[in-house]
């Protein structure tokens, strides 16, 4: 007997994988930059630390609204159109039969298997297969603000306590140092993660994101200097 022939797809991922990918890599550099340009600017270990501290707070709730603003939008206008859609289907629905076999028509079915596709997906469910079908929108990849929001503040925290840890471990004169090498570390392994959750080259993947990184904390080192400097 011939097993059961069984296909995996990463596309149910998307939402939820750029929301986590999205905060863990924020969380990373951006903490780490804030405590590498604190560091750079001479400031003492207690407040190197503070500065980390807050920047995790603030960063997570920052990411977190700006996560649920934006899907929620995303998901008011699906609303929108789902009621717009519900609306057509009650007052004109042999037009919407119409243009549901329409679709399917254009798609490479002959006119004839496209009625009858049509007429047989809108006496199963017909708000469903024009939401799919004529909308694009799928129980897969609806908008979930909530579920994204919470997605993108936890990734955010757990990207951001590894330049904490690294702050707390190291000695007061090398905490630059340490944080830098333990970021890009972090940032390889997030970014290769991302890539092979989502199906493309994990080094590829490693590479761009480790660059980004690096180019945040050069910026925030020179910065930091500069300011230190000057006070």
């Amino acid at each position: 007997m011939r097993g059961r022939h069984r296909e995996v797809h990463r596309s149910h991922r998307a939402g939820w994988l750029r929301a986590a990918v999205l905060g863990a890599n924020d969380g990373i550099v951006s903490v780490s930059g804030l405590v590498v340009g604190v560091a750079a600017s001479g400031a003492s270990p207690a407040a190197v630390l503070a500065s980390g501290i807050a920047g995790v707070v603030a960063g997570a709730m920052s990411m977190a609204a700006g996560e649920y603003v934006s899907v929620q939008s995303q998901a008011d206008t699906e609303a929108a159109d789902l009621a717009k859609e519900r609306r057509e289907l009650a007052e004109e629905p042999e037009s919407e039969l119409r243009e549901l076999a329409m679709i399917w028509e254009r798609r490479g079915l002959d006119g004839e298997l496209a009625k009858q596709v049509a007429e047989q997906l809108t006496a199963h469910d017909a708000l469903a297969s024009h939401a799919r079908d004529e909308l694009g929108i799928t129980e897969t990849l609806r908008a979930r603000p909530l579920q994204a929001a919470l997605a993108s503040g936890a990734a955010f925290i757990s990207g951001a306590v590894l330049p904490i840890v690294a702050t707390l471990l190291a000695p007061a004169s090398r905490v630059e140092v340490v944080t830098i090498s333990v970021t890009l570390l972090a940032l390889t392994a997030s970014g290769a993660l991302a890539a092979w959750a989502g199906g493309a080259p994990m080094l590829r993947g490693a590479l761009r994101v480790v660059g980004w990184g690096a180019a945040a904390m050069i910026a925030a080192s020179l910065i930091g200097r500069a300011a230190g400097v000057a006070l």
